[in-house]
């Protein structure tokens, strides 16, 4: 009973765990993506004419649109210099509050007095020195013209466009978008890659988010196959699914430990068959049939695999509530995001858990069982 209800509870823990991993990485994306992204299905960047937003804020749900033109640049700041993703948004960009947590220092703006700011990430304001205070000490974005190639001086200055950005804010959400992304103004990065009405993505917020799947098929039935529509998962589909497949395999790994301790089991009752052999025969003679006699012996297993089983899901599920609210066990990482282990339980790991327990212990019994009746 010991054995199956540890295995039962180690279960339980871990795939909670990796939900609560999966939990957390849903959070880092609220902070930085929207809800809904339209994007081309082909080529980098699309024509965005007033007609088309029109046709969009006319679906029912939808509480903004946030036009983004994201291109790669290089950024020099003193001495400094790196290559980020820089990534132009419209003035609603700031009203969704998507960064008001994530902001660590300066403040949160891209325009004003007719100047243009920059919001950079923690990783890429520390490699470059930047100093928000520093109003005279503006970052400089290079891009490379669209010229002919073969016409082309890579020495010559004229052979980028060079624009001017003044530091604002910093925000920090994960190292992923620390470390590469910068925000500024959509009329800048406009004039700086020579976009005219061109977008390459538009950002999509909605009211309610129970309502998400509607308005993602709305949005694909307006605008047809020439677009993609994703939603939060969707874009980040290969993170997502290599943290599901880790689960299964580690689910897979567990049952199979949990099937090796049921040998226990087996060979327990194996030899319970073995010393009761006197009794099996007194039974036979008071008038016991074959699948009583099995019965007898299955009943023992289930006893065993049904208490292991109460056992292990109540345990893990003290364990999960006690890292749940106080966070017994620490992540052991200096500036993590999160000091402790995300947990979040469901109720069909606790089921499937039970079941695949309870399965592996009765087969474990049945081929005892069957030889005490024989």
């Amino acid at each position: 009973m010991l054995g199956v209800g540890v295995g039962t509870m180690a279960l339980v823990v871990v795939l909670s765990v990796f939900n609560g991993l999966e939990e957390f990485q849903r959070g880092l994306f609220k902070s930085f993506d929207a809800d809904l992204k339209i994007s081309p299905a082909q080529g980098k960047r699309f024509d965005c004419p007033p007609q088309l937003l029109a046709k969009l804020r006319k679906i029912e749900g939808i509480k903004s649109i946030n036009q983004v033109i994201e291109e790669n640049v290089l950024i020099r700041y003193r001495d400094a210099q790196m290559v980020v993703n820089l990534k132009g948004v419209d003035d609603n960009f700031l009203k969704q509050d998507r960064l008001q947590k994530t902001l660590i220092d300066g403040k949160l703006k891209l325009k004003e007095n007719g100047i243009s700011h920059a919001i950079v990430g923690s990783g890429v304001a520390i490699t470059l020195g930047v100093d928000v205070d520093a109003f005279f000490t503006p970052l400089e974005v290079w891009y490379p013209r669209n010229t002919n190639a073969k016409t082309l001086d890579f020495t010559a200055s004229d052979a980028f466009n060079k624009m001017s950005l003044i530091p604002a804010g910093v925000f920090s959400i994960e190292q992923q978008y620390d470390d590469n992304y910068i925000f500024a103004p959509l009329t800048f990065a406009q004039n700086l890659f020579d976009y005219a009405n061109e977008r390459t993505s538009l950002e999509i917020q909605v009211f309610d988010n129970e309502q998400i799947s509607k308005i993602q098929k709305s949005i694909k039935e307006t605008l047809g196959e020439a677009f993609i529509v994703q939603n939060q998962d969707e874009q980040h589909a290969s993170l997502l699914r290599a943290i599901k497949i880790e689960k299964l395999f580690v689910f897979l790994t567990l049952t199979f430990i949990i099937g090796i301790a049921s040998f226990n089991i087996f060979f327990s009752l194996s030899m319970l068959a073995i010393e009761k052999k006197e009794d099996v025969k007194t039974l036979y003679a008071i008038g016991a049939n074959t699948r009583m006699i099995q019965k007898i012996f299955l009943s023992e297993g289930a006893i065993v695999a049904f208490s292991g089983a109460i056992v292990g899901l109540t345990l893990g599920f003290t364990l999960c509530w006690l890292q749940q609210t106080y966070g017994l066990v620490s992540m052991g990482i200096v500036g993590a995001l999160i000091d402790a282990y995300p947990v979040k339980m469901q109720f069909w790991d606790f089921f499937f858990t039970a079941l695949v327990v309870v399965i592996i212990t009765l087969i474990a019994s049945y081929f005892p069982a069957k030889k005490a009746a024989s």
